[in-house]
C-alpha cells in the first residue's frame, strides 16, 4: 500500500494529479460530497438548527473503500477544491473516515499543474472551519427556506411546487422584466440620415453618410424638413479629429466567462461551466469558480514572453487588475490558461473553443491599448437649423484588438472600429445625393438572456460564482422560467425619401418584438412569484438576498458565528410560515375572473389547476359541474381575454367515425390530440385542432398504430405477462409490470429468444439485484455503526 493517500472530488482530477506524483502516492476520488443532508427530510434540528448528515446509499461502498485505504496510509492529503464547498468536502471526509484533523494535511491549488501540486504538498495546512461553517450556513439556510416554503406552495398554489432562496429571487427578476415589457407603450419617431457627395482633390467623388442630430415625432415635421432640404446647399461646417484609446477588458471571472461564452459561442451558462470544469480537471485552465481578476506573477511573465514572441515588444503592456466586487471569495486568480505558451489544445470542439476564448482574453489583458483617431464632420445648411453629423474612426495602432474584441448584449459580434471618412476641408460644399427618413418605434426593456441575468445577479450581489449556473438551470427545470422564442407581431412603417427634388413615400413591413432564446416566466412561475412576494417579502427582497451573502462572507472570515446567523433568521421566518400556512383566502393564488359565459351566464375563471393553468366555467357550488380547459402555452394567465378563453371550450370536437368508432380532437396537458378507440395521437405542432379533417386524423391514427406495432416485438402464449419490447435504447423484456434490459449481444436476434431463455434472463437479473441490495444493506449498517462510534467518541472527548 502507498504511504500517501490523496483524496480529490472528481476522477478526472485524480487522473491528472496522479501524473505529477510519484509511486508513493495513491490518488482517489470522493465523487463530490460523501455526506449530505437527507434528501426527503428537513434533516435539521429545529431547536438547535444543527444539521443532520447521512451517507447517501450510492456512496456507502465508496466510503468503505476510502476508509480502508485511509487506515493503511501513513499520511492522508485532502485535495478538494479551494472554495468553501471544497473545504466542506474535506471536513466531511475527516468526519466520516475517522481522520484526525490535526494529523491530516489539507492542500489547495488553483491550477492542476506539476509545479502547483508539488508546491501545495510542500505547504499543507489544516481544515479551515470558518470556510466550512460558511458552507454549512448556506446549506442549512437554503434547506430551511426550501423545506418550509414548499409545503405552503403545495397547499396554497399547486402540489409538487418548490421554492428556493436564490432561485425565487432570480424568477422575480424575470417576472418583473416581463411586466415592464407588457406595460411599455412604444412611441413612433422618425430618424433622418443623409448621403452626401464630396469631390476629392483628384477629381473623383466620395460619399459621406451622416445622421441628423434631431428626431421628428410626426409626418408633418418630416415633410416640412424635407421641403427645406429640396433647395438647401450643404457644406462642412466643422471638422474635428481627436485621438482616442481603448483599453482591454480584464481577465475572465466566472460571471464574465459565462456572459462572453454565451455571446460569442452561443453556450448556455451550465454548458460553459461543464466545459470549463473539464478544462480545469485536465490541467488546461485555472479554477473556474472565481470572482477575482488577479493574475499571478508567473502568468504575467509568461504572457509578456508570448506577446513579444508573437506580435513584438510594442504590443506588450503589463497590467495588474484588482477585484472590486464586495465579498470576493478568498485570494483566487482569474480564469486563465495554465500554460500561456499553449495557444491551442486537443479536446472536443467545445473545449477548444472555450479554451481559445480564455487564452485570447488573458493575452489581450496584457497587451497595449488600441490607438484610434476619431473624426467628426458637422454638415450644415444656412437655411436649416438642424445639422447632420458624420463620424469615422481609424485604427492607428491595433494593440490588443489584434487578438480580442469584447462583445456586448447589443452587439453580439463585437464592435467594428474601422470606418474612415474622406478628406474634407472646412467650408467645402457637399452635394446632397439623398435624404432618408425612416419611421422607428421606441424600444422597451429587453428580456433577459442567461448571460444578462448572470450580470444582473452579480450586480445586485445575489449568489456567488458557484451558484449562477445551478440557479439558472433550476428555475428552468422547475418550469418557472422557459427559454422561448417570441414570434413577434407584424408591423408597418413608413420611409420618406428625398432624391433630387422629388419626395417619395413607401410603406414597409417588419416583425416587431421577435426574440430568440430569451428567458420568459411561465404562468406557474408568475403565480408562485406573486404569492411569495405577497406573503414572504423579506425572503424575496434583493437586499436581503445580498445581505445573506455578506453574512456568509463574514462567517468565512471568522467575524460571525454561523448558528447565531441561523437563529436570527429563523426567529422571524418560522412564525411567518405558520401564519401563511394557516391563513384563509377567498381566491386561490393566481385566480382571476374573466367575465361570464355568454351562453350560460356562469362565471369564467383562469387559475392554476392540478396539471397547470386552466380556464374554468362555473364553480363547485353550482348545480352543474364546472367545465375545464387546459391553457395552451401561447396564452398567458395575465393577458388572456374572455373571448380567447371561450375558444378553448370548442374542443373536444367530433370529426366522424372510423372503423365504426367515433373520432374526436381534444386538448390535453401536452397539447391537442386525436382520440379513437382508447388511442391518443398527438397533433403536429403546426396543425390547427379547429381545422383538422377526418381524413387527416385517420392518417395520424394509422401512423400511431405503426409506431405501437414497432414497439411490440414478440408475445408468448406460455405467459401473456411476458413480452419482448423495442425501446429507444434497444430491445428489452417486459414481465409482470417490470422491465429487464437485454445484454447487447442479444439485441440483434431478440425476436428469436424463446420463452425459457427470456425467463432465465429475468431470474438471473432478479438474483443479481437481490445480491446488490443485500450488500448495500450490510455496508450501510457497518457505516452506521462506525459513524455512531465516531460520534460517541467525539462527544465523550468534548465532555472531557
Amino acid at each position: 500500500m502507498q504511504k500517501n493517500l490523496v483524496i480529490v472530488e472528481s476522477p478526472a482530477k485524480a487522473k491528472t494529479i496522479e501524473k505529477f506524483l510519484g509511486k508513493d502516492y495513491k490518488v482517489m476520488s470522493s465523487y463530490g460530497h460523501i455526506r449530505d443532508l437527507k434528501k426527503r427530510e428537513i434533516s435539521i434540528d429545529e431547536k438547535t438548527l444543527e444539521p443532520e448528515y447521512e451517507i447517501p446509499e450510492e456512496k456507502v461502498s465508496l466510503v468503505e473503500d476510502l476508509r480502508s485505504k485511509a487506515g493503511k496510509a501513513e499520511t492522508v492529503w485532502l485535495a478538494s477544491d479551494e472554495d468553501r464547498e471544497g473545504e466542506a468536502i474535506s471536513w466531511h471526509l475527516c468526519e466520516v473516515l475517522g481522520l484526525d484533523e490535526q494529523k491530516t494535511n489539507r492542500i489547495v491549488f488553483h491550477e492542476i499543474t506539476e509545479s502547483a501540486i508539488l508546491d501545495a504538498i510542500e505547504h499543507p495546512r489544516h481544515i479551515n472551519m470558518d470556510l466550512v461553517n460558511a458552507q454549512q450556513a448556506r446549506r442549512v439556510l437554503d434547506r430551511l427556506v426550501g423545506f418550509k416554503l414548499s409545503p405552503v406552495l403545495w397547499r396554497k398554489v399547486k402540489p409538487a411546487l418548490s421554492a428556493g432562496r436564490v432561485q425565487s429571487v432570480a424568477v422575480r427578476l424575470i417576472v418583473e422584466r416581463e411586466r415592464e415589457i407588457q406595460n411599455f407603450k412604444s412611441e413612433p419617431y422618425y430618424s433622418v440620415s443623409g448621403v452626401f457627395a464630396v469631390v476629392n482633390p483628384d477629381g473623383s467623388a466620395s460619399e459621406v453618410k451622416a445622421q441628423l442630430s434631431k428626431r421628428f415625432s410626426t409626418e408633418d415635421e418630416v415633410m416640412e424638413f424635407l421641403e427645406k432640404c429640396k433647395t438647401a446647399t450643404f457644406y462642412a461646417d466643422a471638422i474635428t479629429k481627436k485621438p482616442s484609446k481603448r483599453t482591454p477588458a480584464p481577465p475572465f471571472t466566472t460571471s464574465t466567462l459565462q456572459q462572453e461564452a454565451a455571446r460569442k459561442l452561443g453556450f448556455t451558462v451550465s454548458q460553459t461551466m461543464m466545459v470549463a470544469q473539464h478544462l480545469y480537471e485536465s490541467g488546461r485552465i485555472t479554477y473556474m469558480r472565481t470572482d477575482s481578476v488577479n493574475l499571478s506573477q508567473l502568468c504575467l511573465n509568461a504572457s509578456k514572453s508570448e506577446i513579444v514572441n508573437l506580435y513584438g515588444e510594442n504590443y506588450s503592456k503589463l497590467r495588474k487588475y484588482h477585484t472590486n466586487s464586495k465579498g470576493a471569495q478568498e485570494a483566487h486568480e482569474a480564469i486563465r490558461p495554465s500554460y500561456m505558451n499553449m495557444t491551442e489544445i486537443e479536446g472536443s470542439a467545445q473545449e477548444r473553443k472555450l479554451y481559445d476564448l480564455i487564452w485570447k482574453r488573458t493575452i489581450a489583458s496584457q497587451m497595449a491599448d488600441a490607438e484610434i483617431e476619431k473624426t467628426t464632420i458637422t454638415i450644415k445648411s444656412d437655411g436649416i437649423e438642424e445639422v447632420f453629423t458624420a463620424q469615422g474612426e481609424v485604427i492607428k495602432f491595433d494593440g490588443f484588438l489584434k487578438v480580442y474584441r469584447e462583445s456586448s448584449d447589443d452587439d453580439e459580434n463585437g464592435e467594428d472600429y474601422s470606418h474612415s471618412l474622406p478628406v474634407i476641408k472646412k467650408g467645402q460644399e457637399l452635394t446632397r445625393r439623398e435624404i432618408l427618413t425612416t419611421e422607428r418605434f421606441s424600444a422597451g426593456p429587453q428580456r433577459y438572456t442567461e448571460a444578462s441575468l448572470v450580470h444582473k445577479m452579480e450586480e445586485l450581489g445575489i449568489g456567488r460564482p458557484s451558484t449562477y449556473a445551478p440557479t439558472i438551470s433550476t428555475i428552468q427545470q422547475r418550469e418557472y422560467v422557459m427559454k422561448g422564442d417570441k414570434k413577434g407581431e407584424e408591423r408597418f412603417y413608413s420611409i420618406y425619401q428625398l432624391k433630387g427634388k422629388q419626395i417619395t413615400q413607401k410603406t414597409r413591413k417588419e416583425m416587431a418584438g421577435s426574440e430568440r432564446g430569451k428567458l420568459l416566466p411561465t404562468d406557474i412561475g408568475t403565480v408562485v412569484n406573486d404569492f411569495l412576494m405577497e406573503n414572504f417579502p423579506g425572503i424575496m427582497d434583493y437586499n436581503f438576498t445580498a445581505k445573506v451573502e455578506q453574512d456568509f462572507d463574514k462567517i468565512a472570515e471568522g467575524d460571525e458565528k454561523w448558528k447565531d446567523m441561523m437563529k436570527h433568521f429563523y426567529k422571524d421566518f418560522e412564525p411567518t410560515v405558520e401564519e401563511t400556512l394557516n391563513s384563509r383566502q377567498k381566491f386561490k393564488a393566481g385566480e382571476r375572473e374573466l367575465g361570464n359565459d355568454p351562453k350560460t351566464g356562469r362565471p369564467v375563471f383562469v387559475k392554476i389547476g392540478r396539471f397547470g393553468p386552466v380556464v374554468q366555467i362555473g364553480s363547485s357550488e353550482d348545480k352543474d359541474k364546472p367545465q375545464f380547459a387546459q391553457l395552451p402555452k401561447e396564452l398567458s394567465m395575465e393577458t388572456i381575454t374572455l373571448e380567447e378563453a371561450m375558444e378553448l371550450f370548442k374542443l373536444p370536437r367530433d370529426l366522424g367515425e372510423f372503423e365504426g368508432l367515433p373520432v374526436s380532437v381534444g386538448a390535453g396537458r401536452f397539447g391537442p390530440y386525436v382520440k379513437h378507440d382508447r388511442m391518443f395521437a398527438s397533433l403536429p405542432k403546426d396543425a390547427d385542432p379547429m381545422a383538422i379533417t377526418l381524413d387527416e386524423a385517420i392518417v395520424l391514427i394509422q401512423e400511431k398504430r405503426r409506431q405501437e406495432a414497432a414497439k411490440h416485438m414478440k408475445f408468448f402464449l406460455e405467459d401473456p405477462k411476458l413480452e419482448i419490447m423495442n425501446g429507444i435504447y434497444g430491445p428489452y423484456l417486459a414481465y409482470d409490470g417490470q422491465n429487464y434490459r437485454l445484454p447487447k449481444n442479444l439485441h440483434e436476434n431478440a425476436k428469436d429468444l424463446t420463452y425459457d431463455e427470456c425467463m432465465k434472463i429475468i431470474e438471473q437479473m432478479k438474483s443479481e439485484e437481490g445480491d446488490k441490495k443485500t450488500a448495500k444493506r450490510g455496508a450501510r449498517k457497518g457505516a452506521g455503526r462506525k459513524a455512531a462510534t465516531k460520534k460517541t467518541t467525539t462527544k465523550a472527548e468534548a465532555e472531557a
